[in-house]
């Protein structure tokens, strides 16, 4: 009898975890729509264009490398990109509590703008549903248990929203047209390897360091001082990453896996560590081009 009771009482669990978990679902599929609405709304919109060899005159000589290697003359400017990832996440501030991840991204060059669609699988049947995006100007987390249970929720601030620009301009290699000159980006020297990049959106205005490998890629970046949320507390740090298993795609060579770290006072502490998986790209006209690492 113990047993029986026992028995219907973990079904009734399971049962009621079922339905928290596709009610969840349903919720955070709505307000993701309403995200990429407003993500697309925000875009603006041009006639195809394409990357010209002569764009390159006067850039440092890593740089100008470096988009000889991943473009061809004549590629399709892009404006837009689905990208989706596995991975995993640390998922504690002090320690080492790494965590799977999926992820969907939504991505637009003009202007800058991301939605990160993430599950973190925190325990068996239990995820962590995140949104980490920049739309028109201003960033926001949200990260909820079942996408239902509230854990975290900040917008709007001047340092997140600076923080979320430099997410958008460090992944830029995975849209490197995004990168020239043409698109906005200012270069500048530092050295036979290593060049920095400034990036204007709106009142937000950023510099981060870029620097080359030789092979020409890109294969390290770092911000002296991002936002970096511990807690309730906004803190700052100098933020890096790491890229590396470039490959052709639809005419690009562009990184699938990468690797960004915190570097704190006691060293770097590694957060994140992805993996693409499929990607699909927009050149401002209708195109069936699609990649698959």
């Amino acid at each position: 009898m113990i047993f029986k009771t026992i028995l219907m009482f973990v079904i009734a669990l399971f049962v009621a975890c079922m339905a928290l978990a596709l009610y969840g679902k349903a919720r955070w599929n709505a307000g993701t729509t309403q995200l990429l609405n407003r993500l697309d709304a925000a875009q603006v919109k041009s006639a195809p264009r394409f990357y010209r060899v002569k764009e390159l005159e006067g850039l440092p000589a890593p740089v100008k490398r470096y988009f000889q290697t991943v473009l061809k003359d004549g590629q399709p400017i892009i404006t837009a990109i689905t990208v989706q990832h596995i991975g995993t996440f640390n998922m504690s501030a002090t320690a080492e509590n790494w965590k799977p991840f999926t992820s969907t991204q939504r991505v637009i060059t003009q202007r800058p703008g991301f939605d990160w669609d993430a599950r973190i699988k925190m325990f068996p049947g239990i995820a962590a549903h995140i949104h980490d995006a920049y739309i028109a100007g201003t960033g926001q987390l949200n990260a909820a248990l079942f996408g239902l249970i509230p854990v975290a929720s900040v917008a709007g601030s001047a340092e997140l929203s600076k923080g979320e620009l430099m997410r958008f301009f460090a992944e830029a290699v995975w849209y490197p047209t995004a990168l020239l000159p043409s698109q906005g980006v200012q270069w500048q020297t530092i050295d036979a390897e290593t060049a920095v990049a400034t990036l204007t959106d709106g009142d937000i205005s950023l510099s981060m360091r870029f620097h080359f490998g030789q092979d020409g890629l890109i294969d390290v970046f770092r911000a002296e001082a991002r936002g970096r949320l511990v807690g309730d507390k906004m803190t700052f740090a100098p933020w890096e990453g790491r890229f590396w298993n470039y490959a052709d795609r639809n005419g690009m060579r562009i990184p699938l896996e990468g690797e960004v770290a915190w570097v704190l006072p006691d060293g770097s502490k590694p957060y994140y560590r992805g993996l693409i998986t499929t990607l699909h790209y927009d050149f401002g006209a209708p195109s069936d081009e699609r990649s698959k690492p």
